[in-house]
């Protein structure tokens, strides 16, 4: 089996079993396939790793190692605070974004363009439900179509069409690929992608044969994984998914993390949380030597530790980060995410005041369902991401405001004249009701997905609407 080293040396040959990639990068020059070493040089190789695995790694950079400009406000990404609710014991706000590509206003949700695109709906049409920004996985896009490939065809925006009829783009966020590397043990990466009968097929180029077992090794350099596609090793790390964020010339991008379980002991998580330090103060030298305009959050760590959680909130806001996400586990259910959340803000906005003597974006990763999103927004929280809505949509559950509604249940058979949601404006709702789409989904007809998702992003986007409206009337 080949191993393939880096973001940006995967693609640059086809793989081999006779032949590996060479991970020498102090030789630029070298085209990236050498002859397999020699069982003396292998030996050589694996003594030296063997020594530095001995030698404790050093720790974190500190604010010192990056120069004074870094700390100053990028004028290339804004954020501008048009609304602080007064409500008692509300942090809301309401705020507008500005990046390269476009500016959007906040608290917003964000959809998630797993491979490059929103499932089973165009770029025009997520438009269409008031979609401004969007989230794509740099793991899935490493692994197909490469970082080269969409740096030659003039960046993400270009490649995958975010933008207005005018030719005006739109923003991106991407992440590291972390979180879809480590979420490969527990299976969800693989079962989110696979071909679902129940819902059509969407990646039927999938290799059956390689399951959800994604093998990984953690350790200082990065983490190695098995492709879920061609059963390829892997190496990520810090510094290549920097780079390949760079060839895709985002938004706002993600450095890597470690993504410990929820029930990871106190000890291990404190190691986690150090090695997730190191690899975003890697990732932040590596950003700062080129920044190309791109706006870079630092992710939060600590799982259900209030103690952990202040020591990474307090270590990383003395970095030069644009924005900081909250990663990892928050509890074990929606209750202990909120209080987990209650307290990593409350010591957030102190951190703001104090230290920064301006805002700066906060990003929930991964938690965008509605009932999250109202319970957790009067914290102050920014922007959500999820594949929640679309995913819904994808297996027939559509969202109303009177609450969920599974359009393939026999009821809707005969809902003649009836749209999801009287009070939606989406094009599905103008133009479709229940018993046509009943019909569509029972039929397995491909056209069902694309109406379904279309509301349920409208749905979303009315939501937070709504929600920007409360708070500018001290509501929330």
């Amino acid at each position: 089996m080949p191993f393939r080293p880096g973001f940006r040396r995967l693609f640059r040959s086809p793989s081999t079993t006779t032949k590996s990639i060479n991970n020498n990068n102090n030789n630029n020059n070298n085209k990236g396939i050498t002859s397999a070493p020699s069982r003396s040089k292998t030996t050589k190789a694996a003594k030296a790793r063997r020594v530095a695995a001995k030698i404790p790694p050093l720790p974190p950079p500190l604010p010192s190692a990056f120069p004074p400009e870094s700390f100053l406000p990028k004028p290339f990404f804004t954020q501008e605070v048009l609304h602080s609710s007064s409500k008692p014991g509300s942090k809301a706000r309401v705020t507008r974004i500005t990046t390269p590509h476009g500016s959007f206003l906040t608290p917003s949700f964000v959809a998630v363009a797993t491979n490059g695109a929103l499932k089973a709906l165009t770029i025009p049409s997520a438009r269409k439900s008031k979609q401004d920004l969007i989230f794509c996985n740099s793991y899935h896009l490493l692994l197909q179509p490469g970082p080269e490939v969409i740096k030659e065809a003039g960046g993400i925006h270009k490649f995958m069409g975010m933008r207005e009829d005018d030719g005006t783009m739109k923003p991106i966020i991407t992440d590291s690929g972390g979180f879809q590397v480590f979420s490969l043990k527990y299976g969800t990466v693989y079962e989110d992608l696979k071909t679902d009968n129940r819902s059509g097929s969407f990646n039927s180029d999938l290799d059956p044969k390689i399951s959800q077992k994604g093998t990984q090794k953690v350790t200082e350099e990065g983490v190695i994984f098995t492709s879920y596609r061609d059963g390829a090793k892997v190496l990520l790390t810090p510094e290549s998914t920097i780079l390949a964020q760079k060839d895709y010339g985002s938004d706002i991008i993600i450095p890597l993390d470690e993504l410990p379980s929820y029930d990871t002991s106190l000890e291990d998580l404190r190691k986690s949380v150090d090695l997730t330090h190191r690899w975003e103060g890697r990732s932040l030298i590596e950003h700062y030597k080129n920044v190309k305009n791109q706006a870079i959050y630092g992710v939060v760590h600590g799982g259900v530790s209030k103690e952990i959680r202040s020591q990474s909130l307090e270590y990383l806001s003395g970095l030069p980060f644009d924005g900081f996400a909250v990663g990892g586990s928050l509890g074990g259910n929606r209750e202990e995410m909120k209080e987990m959340l209650e307290y990593v803000m409350g010591e957030y906005r102190v951190i703001e005041e104090t230290k920064f003597g301006r805002s700066k974006p906060v990003h929930l990763l991964g938690i965008a369902d509605e009932s999250s999103i109202l319970q957790t927004v009067s914290l102050g929280i920014d922007t959500y991401d999820s594949c929640f809505p679309t995913r819904l949509a994808r297996h027939g559950t559509l969202l109303t405001r009177s609450g969920k509604l599974h359009i393939k249940s026999s009821k809707h058979s005969k809902s003649y004249g009836i749209p999801i949601d009287e009070e939606c404006e989406c094009e599905t709702c103008k133009r479709y009701d229940r018993a046509y789409l009943n019909h569509l989904l029972k039929a397995k007809e491909p056209v069902f997905y694309e109406l379904a998702t279309q509301h349920n992003l409208r749905y979303m986007n009315d939501l937070m609407e709504g929600i920007r409206e409360k708070i500018m009337n001290d509501e929330i």
